[in-house]
């Protein structure tokens, strides 16, 4: 039986923007190539004039990697990459190897496979398919989006990293993850990234031999691998190898964190974005040791594998695989008391592994942050009501009728009074101080699961006295099914990517939703150009500080506030 745990989290990789499903299941071959087809011999190209704006054929978008080459195509004038492999997984819970050089061009144009993982459950979201992909431990893959190759322009390298704890979600799982329109407006490289996820990526079996010394976070040094290939690979594709920026959002921004604790990546980014990317227990702190142990044990157990034999989980059945190191890892939760990020009841989450070595530290210390980040200039934020909205989303059918917007004054007081109790008059005063462009029937939904503990990672970020800290809050709310959707958790993403009008059932396409793509998109593209978001379309950001704790609050109309909502939030969280 599926856990809460996990249907949470594919609920959370599948909600950004319109709920499509996300996965599908496939076989898990470990040795799969993520290329589409076998290298064909170079030749020199004789192509049939093309003059639409989708271009592809011999000699169009030919590219030379450290492994060979590679052919993509061209579309609206930007370059597209897809299942660009930049490692291999031979086998499970061990790091990738490079990947094998090969003679001729390899097309690089079809999606590649991702981690086998928990299946989705949504329908398709405003006639919009939901998208299937072949399911691999040999996901190594990545995609690029780029303005021009070979041409020595060194563009900023902005690197997405998917969302969905660290248990689903892939590379291209929704509409709103497209790098094309970003690449074009901001004249960047853009690149996401597949790899390794759940029991796949993060069970710790290296009690077990020295061959599974690096099991509990191989997920992680998958992600170190790209950031490598990139090193080595993007000048060719028109990017900077030394201004690369990794952002990702929810489960994605807790991937960041991770690599700015690993010293592993050291060096090979050099700013870092978290969107919604943390909870208590998973971002801000990673699995301990002891419990990684203790969910191996009952791995193995559960799959009747003496320690001796440990080798044999290698040939377990994906599907059978998943299904016993979840129910493992629910247990060893429980057991432990640890509490799961969204619903509070105990339970453990697939994370990265407190090892001392290769994950040397949590990312927030008590008396600071990771040292290996200290350098990493970061930008980070959260939504207004991420989560607290979810259950009138799942039930919009009825509360597109009946929600904050529809409700009388009298039935407001009485949902505050319920929520709130004696506290809710002060705790409406607080949050209109906050937030004066809001309703007071709004003061329902205010989230603090994400809030504090992404003011706890800024300001001990910025206590280290390094880099410097730029922080938001995204307050913006969409009319689209009279107002049930408001600021969710993930609804940020599209006017990162400059999306809007890819996903317009969520946001209804206005001109405001336009107006605010354009300001979030260029201070994202700002802050990977040159570690300052500020910049033409975007309002004076000032950094965040101990002293001054300045916000960008990005809404309609987007400004700086200064440790605005510290009252509110201390007032809820009581």
């Amino acid at each position: 039986m599926k856990s809460k745990t996990l249907t949470y989290l594919v609920l959370g990789a599948v909600l950004a923007v319109g709920f499509q499903p996300t996965f599908a299941s496939a076989a898990d071959t470990t040795t799969a190539k993520a290329t589409a087809t076998t290298a064909v011999a170079d030749r020199n190209p004789k192509n049939l004039e093309q003059t639409g704006t989708f271009k592809a054929g011999p000699g169009i978008a030919v590219v030379s990697t450290d492994a060979g080459k590679l052919q993509g195509y061209v579309q609206d004038d930007i370059y597209n990459y897809r299942g660009v492999q930049y490692a291999e997984a031979k086998e499970r819970f061990k790091p990738a190897t490079p990947v094998e050089h090969w003679d001729g061009i390899k097309m690089a144009v079809n999606n590649g496979p991702i981690s086998p993982q928990p299946k989705g459950g949504f329908l398709d979201d405003w006639g919009q398919p939901g998208r299937e992909f072949k399911e691999d431990n040999n996901a190594q893959n990545l995609n690029i989006w780029t303005p021009g190759i070979n041409d020595n322009q060194k563009r900023p390298v902005m690197v997405w990293i998917h969302g969905g704890g660290f248990s689903n979600g892939s590379s291209l799982e929704n509409a709103s993850y497209d790098g094309q329109n970003l690449a074009k407006e901001g004249d960047v490289v853009v690149v996401s990234v597949n790899h390794r996820l759940n029991g796949v990526g993060y069970l710790d079996l290296s009690a077990y031999g020295d061959q599974y010394k690096e099991s509990g976070n191989v997920g992680i040094h998958d992600l170190v691998d790209s950031l490598k290939w990139i090193k080595t690979n993007i000048a060719n594709f028109g990017g900077d190898p030394n201004n690369v920026t990794i952002f990702g959002e929810s489960g994605g921004g807790a991937k960041v964190l991770a690599l700015m604790t690993t010293p592993e990546a050291k060096g090979l980014f050099q700013k870092g974005i978290v969107e919604s990317g943390a909870t208590e227990t998973m971002g801000v702190y990673f699995n301990t040791k002891p419990f990684a142990k203790r969910v191996a044990v009952l791995t193995l157990e559960k799959l009747n594998i003496a320690p001796d034999e440990v080798d044999k989980i290698q040939s377990v059945p994906m599907d059978q695989f998943q299904k016993v190191s979840n129910e493992a890892l629910e247990q060893a939760g429980i057991e432990f008391g640890i509490k799961r990020p969204l619903d509070g009841q105990p339970g453990g989450s697939w994370e990265p592994v407190v090892d001392g070595n290769f994950m040397p530290t949590d990312p927030v210390l008590d008396n600071g942050f990771a040292e290996a980040g200290k350098d990493v200039s970061l930008l980070i934020g959260s939504n207004r009501t991420e989560w607290t909205n979810f259950q009138d989303i799942l039930n919009i059918e009825k509360t597109q009728y009946d929600n904050v917007n529809t409700w009388s004054d009298a039935e407001i007081d009485a949902k505050l009074k319920e929520k709130y109790g004696d506290k809710a008059d002060a705790v409406v005063t607080e949050f209109l101080k906050a937030y004066p462009n809001k309703k007071k029937g709004d003061a329902l939904y205010i989230d603090t699961m994400i809030r504090n503990p992404m003011r706890k990672i800024m300001t001990h970020k910025a206590d280290q006295n390094g880099a410097p800290v730029y922080a938001y809050v995204f307050t913006y709310d969409a009319p689209v099914m009279n107002g049930v959707y408001m600021s969710y958790h993930t609804s940020e993403i599209p006017f990162v990517f400059h999306n809007v009008d890819l996903v317009a059932g969520s946001y209804g396409g206005s001109q405001d939703a336009y107006d605010l793509q354009d300001v979030m998109a260029s201070a994202w593209v700002n802050f990977a150009r040159t570690g300052d978001p500020n910049g033409d379309k975007v309002p004076a950001w000032s950094t965040y500080t101990d002293d001054n704790k300045s916000t960008m609050v990005f809404d309609t109309t987007s400004g700086e506030r200064v440790d605005y909502d510290a009252e509110l939030q201390e007032l809820i969280s009581q």
